[in-house]
This record gives structure tokens, sequence and C-alpha cells, in this order.
């Protein structure tokens, strides 16, 4: 599906915006984002969007190109692009979330560790 090469008056484009970004902070589990990002990119927008935060995650984690190119089929081209957006606040806070639910998964595991012993 395609949408129209036509230009959105800029306030009616504003509006429906930031009516799609409460929607996507309305979203409240994962399974709720799946369904919604599933139902609204085809499956070549949802792969190309889950690769690119694939991609960023896996740099920041010192994957090498090679390693990253083998497992997630990209071009070299590709990650040299992320590794650019990388930069940019959206992704920073993507990867500041993605570690922050790592760390809080890992004390989770430890915490419930130390209270099966006791």
């Amino acid at each position: 599906m395609r949408t129209s090469g036509f230009k959105l008056n800029p306030s009616f484009k504003n509006q429906i915006e930031v009516t799609f970004c409460q929607l996507i902070s309305d979203i409240k589990t994962p399974k709720e984002a799946e369904i919604f990002f599933k139902d609204f990119l085809n499956e070549t927008e949802y792969e190309t969007f889950v690769k690119r935060l694939a991609i960023a995650y896996w740099l920041k984690k010192k994957r090498s190109y090679a390693n990253i190119k083998q497992n997630l089929k990209v071009s070299s081209a590709t990650i040299a692009v992320i590794q650019t957006l990388m930069q940019k606040p959206g992704f920073k806070m993507a990867l500041k979330k993605i570690e922050a639910d790592e760390w809080a998964n890992v004390w989770a595991e430890k915490i419930k560790k130390i209270t099966r012993h006791k």
C-alpha cells in the first residue's frame, strides 16, 4: 500500500503527528505494540524497523560489522548508516530503554535467586 505523494497542510500534518505520537505513548504492553505495528506496517517496513534497532543494539554491544551482516542479512552500508543515526536522540533514547530493561531483568533474576534460598 502506498500513500499519496501530495503534501499535507502543515497544521493538519502536525495535528495527526501529535495524535500518532500520543497513540504510541498509550500502548502499554509489548503485545499491544506488536499488534499495532504488524497491522499498520507491511512486512518489509516492520522488518526494516526492527533490523535498524537490532543493528544499533549490536553496534552498541561492540559486535563486528561481519557478525551483524551475517546475522541480520544487511549490508555494510546499512550498518554504517545506522551507526551514524545512533547519534540522534531517538536512537539514544531507544538504546537507553533497552539497557534499562536488561539491567532490571538481571537484577530481578538475582533477587529471585536470593529469595528462593531463604
